[in-house]
């Protein structure tokens, strides 16, 4: 029951409508035509799908409420492996996100399944050679992210710097993509009583 709480909350009560007409079986005496026509109306709607559940899953995960995310998330994560396949690179931004609401505060016990998601987003972009910037610094920043949740700062500090080089050289030292990375760097020297430091990379972001 919490459970099903849990997934109402997060994502079910927005998707609900929309999960009747993927689930329901085309009829098997169709043309070709309109078997294909079908198919394309369902992975348009499974896209739509993909899209709601990853930017709600963002919204809460911005907002502090990570148990919150993980529903959303695991949404996104189905309904893009239905549409792209187990072993595609565009499964990686759901696994990232899966990742960081499972390193919440709120979320203890969670990390082995954080652990988890990031070894298979790690996997996947190893398996694709030619894999975007984008979803790579997005890699080494939810690497970060974990190891600062473990504690293991000088680790976390290596990640983080690969992901500012990475964003700052496809979208320049200046950029919102680039601020995240020193935003969580800032945090570690924080942490550590690195006033100086951490203020200097506060002030950048």
């Amino acid at each position: 029951v919490d459970h099903q709480k849990a997934d109402w909350v997060s994502i079910h009560k927005k998707i609900c409508q929309l999960l009747i007409p993927i689930r329901t079986s085309l009829p098997f005496l169709l043309s070709e035509k309109e078997r294909k026509h079908g198919m394309e109306q369902l992975v348009k709607r499974q896209k739509y799908i993909i899209d709601l559940a990853y930017g709600t899953a963002q919204e809460f995960v911005l907002d502090g409420k990570h148990k919150e995310a993980i529903p959303a998330a695991l949404h996104a994560l189905h309904f893009s492996t239905e549409v792209y396949g187990s072993n595609s690179v565009q499964l990686v931004p759901a696994y990232l996100l899966l990742a960081e609401a499972s390193t919440g505060k709120y979320c203890v016990g969670h990390l082995p399944q954080a652990s988890k998601y990031l070894s298979q987003a790690e996997w996947i972009v190893l398996r694709t050679p030619d894999c975007s910037i984008d979803i790579q610094y997005q890699l080494h920043r939810g690497l970060g992210l974990f190891c600062a949740a473990e504690e293991n700062f000088e680790q976390a500090l290596y990640h983080l710097a690969n992901d500012i080089y990475l964003a700052s050289s496809t979208f320049g030292l200046k950029s919102i993509e680039t601020s995240g990375g020193y935003f969580h760097m800032a945090n570690i020297f924080f942490h550590q009583n690195k006033m100086d430091i951490a203020n200097s990379l506060y002030a950048k972001v």
